[in-house]
């Protein structure tokens, strides 16, 4: 079942939040074969909270940004193995898997990769006689690789000192070199065994499957010497003998690149292609070993799927929003700068309120409301039109309303004025959480414009307000490089607004556009509540 996410524009209000929980919840009652999830892309403001609070409903998910993270993508899954296991069985293991890296795992904890590269330089580069002993050999590691047969010794043992020789010559020049310690390779020769044993050689290795005498075994018991018997020539047993040495020998265990699988694959693709490796570890947020990745994974990679609600401008949609593939988009405002790669499911309504829509989409596809969602739906519409003042609300917004209402058992005056007042306690917040609480950016005719906005019951609380945001605004403005910014002060109950503004102009684009004086730097703006239908498309109109 794939994931789609369901999320609203940043900064979000109430509309933003209620609609995407309930579109969630329409979508997976006639959708099985996919899975909705209600997302938000900012922090909600006190109304919101109030209502999710008041329908015990759940935060959706936050996202920051809306890219593929390693989590999201199918990346192998290949088992960490031991680091006493041997450079055979690793080889093995890469054959089988069809991968070029194994990684080396303790406890579910990554100790090291090793590589193809690592196996064949170990093969070919090394010519050290000593490096089965340096490299701490396990004598079941030298069995299994010569297809052997331990007859003599303790398989579980290591071989940590002396060098591998063959034992080609006769046993009086035998004595010149074998030395306490070495591994010797040889046949059926009695006499070259008793000889290997009697030098103190720690292991014998006969080829040819020979048969190894009880007096031979006996005196290589006594001298601590193991035997090991394999049916392959002394060429074969010779080749094959390096492959027998632990892969913690050649593993690389320092500077490992590897990533999170919460980091995001935008900012991982570039660290691959700066690197020789083909294949990267993955850990999880504990640090566990998760997986391996590779940059043909992340090429192949499908985008995250995402459905917009009360949005269609990239400027107020979530970061990333480029690498998704939009899938739908239901809103209310103005059509936008979006673009999509494919024809996408766009409804855009003239009505107060995204929830509107969404309302009807439940009667139009026979699914029932539950009262939690219509408490939510309701919540929403009451919000955006300002209980029925904003001049964006339509017979349809108040219709759905009155049946919502009923549904969900509440008196809307009530509830609309407990939900306002709880949004409109704004008086213990920094000016930045103010400012951020429903602020969007707009693209009119070339120019960068911010606007903000607040809705107020009290007036002795909006000049407190304004206070803190007059110093603030200067700093917003910067930050966000705009051409002009404006927040807007609105008082429901009397349905009016003053603007306070930063940004060279701005005053005379107020004045062209609301025919209004502007005086220590605000202005007065009767009868506008709305900044969608009011303010945006005269402030357009002024550019």
């Amino acid at each position: 079942m794939s994931k789609v996410y369901v999320i609203g524009h940043r900064n979000p209000d109430t509309d933003s939040i209620c609609s995407a929980i309930a579109y969630s919840y329409l979508k997976n009652q006639i959708d099985t074969e996919n899975e909705y999830i209600a997302s938000r892309a900012g922090q909600i403001n006190e109304e919101t909270q109030y209502v999710l609070n008041y329908y015990k409903e759940k935060l959706p998910e936050y996202i920051n940004t809306i890219g593929n993270q390693v989590k999201d993508i199918e990346y192998r899954t290949t088992t960490g193995v031991r680091r006493e296991i041997s450079l055979k069985r690793a080889w093995g293991l890469m054959k089988e898997l069809g991968v070029v890296t194994l990684p080396i795992t303790k406890h579910g904890r990554l100790e090291g990769v090793i590589t193809t590269e690592d196996i064949a330089t170990a093969y070919m580069d090394v010519i050290d006689s000593k490096i089965l002993s340096t490299a701490h050999t396990a004598y079941k590691n030298i069995v299994d690789t010569v297809d052997g047969e331990m007859i003599c010794g303790n398989i579980e043992e290591y071989y940590t000192e002396g060098k591998v020789l063959i034992a080609a010559a006769n046993p009086d020049m035998m004595e010149n070199y074998i030395e306490k310690g070495d591994l010797v390779i040889l046949g059926n020769r009695y006499e070259s065994q008793l000889c290997a044993i009697e030098m103190n050689a720690s292991c014998i290795l006969v080829c040819e499957g020979a048969t190894v005498s009880q007096t031979i075994q006996k005196m290589a018991a006594e001298h601590g010497c193991a035997i090991i018997q394999s049916p392959h020539d002394t060429y074969t047993v010779a080749r094959l003998i390096n492959q027998s040495m632990p892969i913690s020998y050649f593993m690389t265990r320092e500077n490992i690149v590897k990533f999170k699988t919460d980091d995001y694959t935008d900012d991982i693709i570039g660290i691959m292609g700066k690197k020789r490796f083909r294949d990267f570890p993955i850990e999880d947020r504990k640090g566990n070993y998760a997986g391996m990745i590779s940059r043909r994974n992340i090429i192949n990679a499908s985008k995250k799927r995402i459905i917009l609600v009360d949005h269609n401008e990239k400027a107020q949609a979530v970061d990333g929003i480029e690498n998704a593939k939009i899938l739908e988009i239901i809103d209310h405002h103005r059509i936008g700068s979006i673009e999509t790669m494919n024809p996408v499911y766009f409804r855009n309504q003239p009505l107060g309120c995204t929830a509107t829509i969404i309302y009807q989409m439940f009667h139009e596809n026979n699914v029932e409301i539950p009262k939690n969602i219509a408490g939510l739906l309701l919540s929403a519409i009451l919000s955006d039109t300002l209980m029925f003042r904003s001049p964006t609300c339509t017979v349809v917004d108040k219709n759905a309303a009155a049946d919502l209402s009923s549904i969900a058992e509440v008196d809307i005056e009530t509830f609309a004025t407990d939900m306002f007042t709880a949004g409109s306690n704004l008086k213990g917040k920094s000016p930045e959480e103010i400012f951020y609480q429903d602020y969007k950016k707009f693209d009119l005719g070339g120019k960068e414009i911010g606007v903000g906005q607040i809705n107020s019951l009290d007036k002795s609380e909006q000049a407190v307000i304004k206070d803190k945001l007059m110093t603030y605004l200067d700093k917003a403005y910067k930050d966000h490089k705009l051409d002009m910014i404006f927040f807007m002060l609105t008082n429901i109950m009397d349905e009016s607004t003053e603007v306070i503004y930063c940004g060279s102009g701005a005053d005379k684009i107020l004045e062209e556009a609301f025919n209004v004086k502007v005086e220590n730097d605000s202005a007065i703006l009767k009868g506008v509540v709305s900044r969608k239908k009011q303010f945006i498309p005269r402030i357009t109109s002024a550019f």
